[in-house]
């Protein structure tokens, strides 16, 4: 064999070995790689999975405050629909002489110059202190004041609630 021809095989030789490791060094990154996109593939999917799951509970929390304040609120109107419908019949006593406004008298202030008996008389049903009728027109205003007080504190009362229940 000429020197020609053992360097052809030598160099043959090296460059079967050189594609074989290059070869063998393919398979084995190549599998690494694999490992890797699988167990990317798996975390991913569980933080898709934990996602998801927390996106359903904030949505279901959503859900139970939607319900509970709708309920709150009917709550509301049927109290403020209640509360408006007995100050409606009790202006309407009012202004039918059905019902009567009256105020208790201090009996000690002497400077009223008021003499309202301080015992009933044979009409009179009252059996307490000293008390004088008022005016129907003055009764129906305090009767607005006292029907715009309590629309007031039952809006309070919903506006109260909505707040405790979003800020839960």
């Amino acid at each position: 064999m000429t020197p020609v021809q053992k360097l052809a095989v030598v160099l043959l030789a090296m460059a079967v070995s050189f594609g074989a490791a290059w070869q063998v060094q393919y398979w084995r990154y190549d599998g690494k790689l694999a490992k890797q996109a699988g167990q990317f593939q798996t975390d991913l999917d569980a933080i898709g999975n934990a996602a998801n799951a927390l996106a359903r509970r904030e949505q279901d929390k959503r859900l139970a405050t939607e319900q509970a304040v709708a309920s709150s609120d009917q709550q509301h109107t049927k109290e403020l629909s209640d509360a408006q419908r007995n100050q409606a019949l009790l202006r309407d006593r009012l202004a039918t002489a059905d019902v009567r406004l009256s105020v208790l008298l201090d009996a000690t202030d002497s400077a009223s110059g008021c003499d309202v008996p301080a015992t009933p008389g044979a009409v009179g049903v009252v059996h307490a202190a000293r008390r004088a009728q008022l005016d129907p027109a003055h009764a129906q205003r305090i009767i607005a004041v006292t029907d715009d007080g309590d629309n007031a504190v039952i809006a309070l009362r919903a506006c109260q609630a909505y707040v405790r229940e979003v800020s839960r």
